[in-house]
């Protein structure tokens, strides 16, 4: 995706500064940060961080491929979906699980971005930065509470009270989940640590993001309460706080993850239980569209101010209207002009296209700060995992006439 420009910005002397703003985070806190900082691993250094990758991947799916290949599980046909040709495991812990922990240094350094240009476009005025600085002090400590993290691991760890439940859209087919003992199939120790380590750890990161997500509707709540400086006659159509619709389409890195998840599970569908394409595409509909609508879902908060800075606009900018054009008719139309004076070329006439293009840009003033480019973003970030699923289960002839056609 092509990045947008920037907004243009105040010059430096009219910009304020708030070492609260720099070091705003959604990552850097709560029990398992600390930990982690304990522990030397918590910096934001790509280098750590994809250590930090690398270290789940070596915990949740490394032991599931050794202990499955202990007990024969791992290759071979003798069961109906060896652990390596498991789409759904694979996908959700070689690919999904990391990318959650390499979107923290990406989205969180871009909403900091974000939060400090309140300050240097000028929508916090001076006399109001201790109650921004306290908006941001608010969510932190929402951030740092242990109570959170400790709800999000009981609900990460409660599917698997039940280590036997089955995959989503998988229902029927065993596979290296179950190894075969003289009284029967019994849950593998692949399964055993799938069910008890490795989803649960998947869930856990999922959910933290889930919170994090909350914190930053949280904050954007609460900035909209403030007394900020919005001008309906924006360009950006948004009065002013258009950039924030960028900094949402950063979280198209969950969508992503997440749908590589689904995609796994469809393509396990498709491959050993005979499911298609056509009777898999409201799940993948669905899901696209719900991930879009809940990723952009924190913009909505701000549509009850802006809605109230558009309907004042339009007042305050029809009064103006209303004035000029009256004068404008008194001396043009019914009138006559100043001796010398004729509409060609008159400044007039430019500062009526003028005040017609202010109330146009008013008029079509947004109530929700999120562009079409965006949600076109959101939408193709939660697709794009789909296509090796549509792939998979497109008949050959069928794709190579679509290859054709494109051709």
């Amino acid at each position: 995706m092509a990045a947008r420009a920037e907004p243009p910005t105040l010059p430096a002397a009219d910009e304020l500064h708030s070492s609260v703003a720099d070091n705003f985070s959604l990552t850097r806190g709560g029990p398992l940060y600390r930990l982690q900082l304990r522990l030397g691993v918590a910096e934001e250094e790509r280098i750590r961080v994809m250590r930090r990758a690398l270290g789940v991947v070596l915990v949740t799916w490394l032991p599931l491929l050794l202990l499955s290949a202990a007990q024969g599980l791992a290759f071979g046909k003798h069961i109906p979906i060896p652990f390596v040709q498991d789409f759904a495991v694979n996908v959700r812990f070689l690919i999904a699980l990391p990318l959650l922990i390499l979107s923290e240094v990406v989205i969180d350094s871009r909403l900091r971005i974000t939060v400090n240009y309140f300050l240097k476009s000028g929508l916090v005025k001076e006399a109001d930065l201790p109650s921004f600085e306290a908006v941001i002090e608010k969510v932190t400590r929402l951030r740092d509470r242990v109570l959170p993290e400790m709800v999000i691991l009981v609900v990460a760890y409660l599917p698997s009270l039940s280590v036997h439940s089955s995959e989503i859209l998988m229902s029927s087919v065993s596979s290296w989940h179950l190894a075969q003992t003289p009284s029967g199939e019994t849950l593998s120790y692949a399964g055993w640590w799938f069910g008890l380590i490795s989803v649960p750890f998947y869930r856990f990161l999922l959910l933290r993001w889930v919170w994090r997500m909350f914190l930053w509707a949280s904050f954007l709540w609460r900035v909209s309460k403030l007394n900020l400086v919005l001008i309906p006659t924006n360009p950006d159509m948004a009065a002013g706080i258009g950039f924030l619709s960028e900094a949402q389409l950063r979280f198209g890195l969950i969508a992503f993850s997440c749908g590589a998840v689904v995609a796994g599970q469809l393509g396990n569908a498709i491959t050993y239980e005979g499911a298609t394409v056509g009777g898999l595409k409201f799940t993948i509909i669905a899901y696209c569209l719900g991930a879009t609508l809940v990723l952009a879902a924190p913009l909505l908060l701000l549509a009850p101010r802006l809605l109230a800075v558009k309907k004042r606009g339009l007042l305050e900018y029809g009064v103006l209207a209303t004035g000029y054009t009256r004068t404008f008719d008194a001396k043009w139309v019914h009138g006559r002009p100043p001796e010398g004076e004729t509409p060609l070329g008159s400044s007039d006439i430019q500062s009526l296209a003028d005040l017609a293009n202010s109330f146009a840009i008013v008029r079509g003033m947004r109530v929700v700060p999120i562009d079409k480019g965006t949600l076109i973003g959101l939408a193709t970030a939660a697709a794009l995992p789909m296509a090796p699923v549509l792939i998979l289960g497109t008949p050959a002839d069928q794709l190579i006439t679509v290859l054709k056609l494109l051709a």
